[in-house]
């Protein structure tokens, strides 16, 4: 025997294990597939009356599996001779069962996007409670059970960072950026809450790898002439606020930090 109907063979013997496991569409598949070798292949007698039994018992174990049969109303039936007919009536099964698995893919979508959204909406409540222990505990598990979702990580980085809670927003918003680096904003998200830490020096390195890839944001430059304000080094907080003017020279704010810093320079 060819190595295709070899395979063809071994196909047809797994169809009672992808159906005791419920896997529909592999189960179909795998008839599919080893029906169009058999209708490719020249057979001998004793070959094709084997398949043809084969055939005849895969197609009969798929039409009484009754799981198969809630999705798959088709009723699927099998003679010698009627090869087209069954490869016709298996592709239509394959449309359905695709389609299925679309469905339930995207309902999936749907309650794990609900469920995420009622965890974040139950957490912000415990922030606005000041229940920032219990808050955290919170979102640690959220995250957690939605351990790839970068963008989650970094919302609840900023609630914490809206809360005050800087150590909590540092927590979060350096696990979204370990798992997206290119995420350049979170640079700055981070050392702002390093700021407001007193880590200055730490700080300062977020901000130049900000700077590395954004020497053009009059709001980057602001935030690290903060940070330099806080620091008390006056001539960088004056560097710092000519750079925004530079890009924005209508910012107001930029050009009070710039007085400010000359001031005390003397």
């Amino acid at each position: 025997m060819s190595i295709e109907l070899t395979k063809a063979r071994a196909q047809l013997a797994q169809v009672s294990t992808h159906l005791k496991q419920e896997k529909y569409l592999p189960a179909v598949q795998a008839v599919r597939d080893a029906l169009v070798t058999v209708m490719g292949t020249p057979l001998m007698r004793q070959e094709r009356e084997e398949f043809t039994a084969m055939l005849v018992d895969a197609v009969y174990k798929l039409d009484m599996h009754r799981g198969f049969r809630t999705l798959i109303p088709l009723k699927l039936e099998y003679k010698a001779g009627e090869e087209k007919a069954l490869l016709d009536s298996l592709g239509e099964c394959l449309g359905e069962l695709r389609k299925s698995q679309i469905n339930d893919a995207q309902a999936l979508l749907t309650a794990l996007e609900k469920k995420k959204q009622e965890g974040v909406e139950s957490g912000q409540r415990l922030l606005d409670a000041q229940q920032f222990g219990q808050a955290k505990t919170h979102f640690d598990g959220l995250v957690a059970e939605f351990k790839d979702d970068v963008a989650l990580k970094s919302d609840v980085g900023e609630r914490f960072l809206k809360a005050n809670r800087y150590e909590e927003a540092y927590d979060f918003l350096s696990q979204a950026l370990a798992d997206s680096p290119e995420s350049i904003h979170l640079y700055n998200r981070i050392a702002i809450a390093l700021r407001k830490l007193s880590k200055f020096d730490v700080a300062e390195k977020y901000y130049g790898k900000a700077l590395e890839f954004c020497k053009h944001d009059s709001n980057l430059y602001f935030n690290i002439g903060r940070l330099y304000v806080d620091w008390g080094k006056w001539d960088k907080v004056a560097y710092m606020a000519n750079k925004a003017l530079e890009c924005d020279p209508e910012f107001k704010e930029a050009r009070k930090m710039l007085t400010y810093a000359l001031k005390q320079m003397g």
